[in-house]
């Protein structure tokens, strides 16, 4: 794992859309692994001004809400197509988002994990951090070789993703279908976006805390291939700055990087 600090929320930002636009010239066919919330639509808007081509791209999303159609406006469905789909070249039929309204759930999981594997695997996948720990909606003690599945949603989880429900976070769904941490562990590259100080306890726990199915980031601790990256705000109560800090500025594949 390699932790990156930048100074604000906005380098942090760019600089994870400066990675994604890099692998995305570099091979134009990869796979990526998609998420959401108000920091990603800052990726998202880079990524679109960059004018990289997502034509050959095949995308899959972390999770949506059990119960919203696609045409919902809360749904992720939704906000993928608002931040991004539409915005880029991307084939519509390669923009896979998890079948929130399925009749059958179980179902619909499955079938997800198959398109992945299908595709060959997620290449780089990104991912935020919510305040319970989870990645995907992999609330706390979720296995941690757990695939796409149904989970439900804990009372911090739906108070924090309140905002697109009027903010009441008893209209946020109770469930949704969300990648597991399994899943998210196969992808060959992750990158973890986390900025502001209600990120800095939590950013701690998953990646100098001990690995555990409490705060599933933590998990990310395993993966070969894995980067963090956080403002000040959310470095504020790690305790291996000076190396992270030392590692950025030394490592030659961080030169093309740093300011």
């Amino acid at each position: 794992m390699e932790v990156i600090i930048r100074p604000d929320a906005a380098r942090a930002v760019a600089l994870v859309a400066d990675l994604l636009e890099a692998r995305l010239r570099r091979h134009p066919e990869q796979v990526l692994g998609l998420a959401t919330g108000r920091t990603m639509e800052q990726v998202y808007a880079a990524l679109v001004d960059s004018g990289v081509s997502f034509s050959h791209v095949t995308s899959f999303n972390l999770d949506e809400y059990i119960g919203l159609s696609p045409e919902d406006p809360r749904s992720y469905h939704h906000y993928m197509h608002e931040h991004l789909f539409s915005r880029i070249d991307i084939d519509p039929a390669r923009a896979h988002v998890p079948q929130g309204d399925a009749r059958d759930l179980a179902a619909a999981a499955a079938d997800y994990e198959r398109l992945i594997r299908r595709a060959g695997g997620i290449d780089v996948q990104l991912l935020g951090i919510g305040e319970a720990g989870h990645i995907g909606f992999n609330e706390p003690l979720s296995s941690l070789a757990s695939r796409t599945r149904d989970k439900c949603l804990t009372p911090t989880t739906r108070a924090q993703n309140a905002s697109m429900f009027g903010d009441d976070p008893e209209q946020v769904p109770e469930r949704a279908l969300t990648m597991g941490v399994g899943t998210i562990l196969e992808a060959r590259e992750l990158i973890l976006l986390a900025t502001g100080s209600a990120k800095a306890a939590i950013v701690a726990r998953a990646v100098e805390g001990p690995i555990s199915a409490m705060v599933s980031a933590s998990a990310l601790q395993l993966h070969p291939n894995c980067k963090v990256i956080v403002d000040e705000a959310a470095a504020t109560e790690l305790q291996g700055r000076e190396y992270y800090d030392f590692v950025f500025a030394n490592e030659p594949d961080w030169a093309a990087y740093r300011d």
